[in-house]
């Protein structure tokens, strides 16, 4: 009895020093990733049995030759031990990761769809109360001169307008959003979506006397499904638009690069805070009023739009400061 007493002081004294230098190698890397802690870990528990064993068998007074034979078989077992160990635990650290970033994804669009809804009850309440109003004093013969009644039809025909864009806006999101976008990818010439979108903006352009430009050449071809781009390109152009000052300018270029054709719309806003760069993208985000003073009435979604419809092309879109305003970038793949 008293032997296997000193062969479990042993093995616990070898395994105690082992634990505590693995105590103080987690608390030095207690910063690094949950891969580096689970082989810690391994390392630890392995190294302690080897270092059990090993001054178990000293204590025992074995041969030399039954000392090897002892320590390459617990060797052995412990290096399998290792590689299997480390193998699961790289899986378990990959799910961990996934399970937190999906944990995190869902708390943003959950965030994003409260944010979401209030700002579109926001928006349907006011023109509708607009609506409504104009369409009673319509109906009680309140307004009766024609030249009223021209400007009161003429008001209800532009909240109407309004209120299908941002159903439109919202049909599409929600299309994006549920995987219910089916792409028809074609050959498309970029100058062509550009010029249309250009003629499309030019009105609103005009109203705000802002300039628009275009390059003259170097427009490439890109393989995209056409309405999708078109909406890709109108959405940056009007965001460009309202949030440029009045006698501002909007720029747009186009190139090839490294096997991918970019598109770069720049405006003079006078840049967007550095806090928000980030967050430009998301659902129902509008930034600060103070950016532009008469930067119009958005639903918050179009740049939201651009991003789920350049995502699903297999491209990229971002946006960063200039000079005097700021730069939307988008990188789909080259015809």
């Amino acid at each position: 009895m008293t032997d296997m007493l000193l062969i479990g002081l042993y093995a616990l004294a070898a395994g105690g020093v082992v634990a505590a230098a693995g105590a103080g190698a987690l608390r030095l890397l207690r910063d690094r990733s949950i891969l580096v802690h689970i082989v810690v870990l391994l390392s630890v528990t392995v190294t302690a049995v080897v270092a059990g064993v090993a001054a178990v068998a000293q204590a025992m007074f074995l041969s030399a030759h039954d000392l090897r034979v002892v320590l390459v078989t617990v060797s052995a077992s412990a290096a399998v031990s290792l590689v299997v160990g480390v193998a699961f635990g790289r899986r378990l650290a990959a799910s961990a990761v996934w399970a937190d970033q999906a944990r995190e994804r869902e708390r943003r669009l959950e965030a994003g769809r409260r944010e979401l809804v209030a700002w579109v009850s926001h928006d349907l309440r006011t023109p509708l109360a607009g609506l409504r109003a104009m369409a009673e004093a319509l109906e009680d013969g309140v307004v009766a001169d024609p030249a009223t009644v021209g400007e009161y039809h003429r008001r209800i025909r532009l909240e109407t307008d309004r209120l299908t864009q941002l159903v439109d806006d919202l049909f599409e999101l929600s299309r994006i959003n549920a995987g219910a976008l089916r792409l028809a990818p074609t050959i498309v010439p970029l100058r062509e979506v550009v010029s249309d979108a250009l003629a499309g903006v030019a009105p609103l352009a005009a109203r705000r006397g802002i300039t628009l430009r275009a390059a003259e050449s170097g427009w490439p071809r890109v393989r995209a499904g056409e309405r999708e781009l078109a909406r890709v390109v109108s959405n940056l152009l009007i965001n460009a638009v309202r949030y440029t000052p009045e006698d501002g300018t909007v720029q747009v270029d186009a190139g090839l690069e490294a096997g991918d054709v970019w598109l770069a719309v720049s405006d003079t806003c006078g840049g967007i805070p550095d806090d928000d760069l980030h967050r430009v993208f998301d659902v129902a985000f509008r930034g600060e009023r103070a950016r532009t003073p008469d930067c119009g009435a958005g639903g918050g979604l179009g740049l939201a739009i651009v991003r789920g419809l350049v995502e699903a092309h297999g491209g990229l879109v971002g946006v960063r400061n200039t000079g005097a305003g700021c730069r939307f970038e988008v990188r789909l793949p080259a015809a």
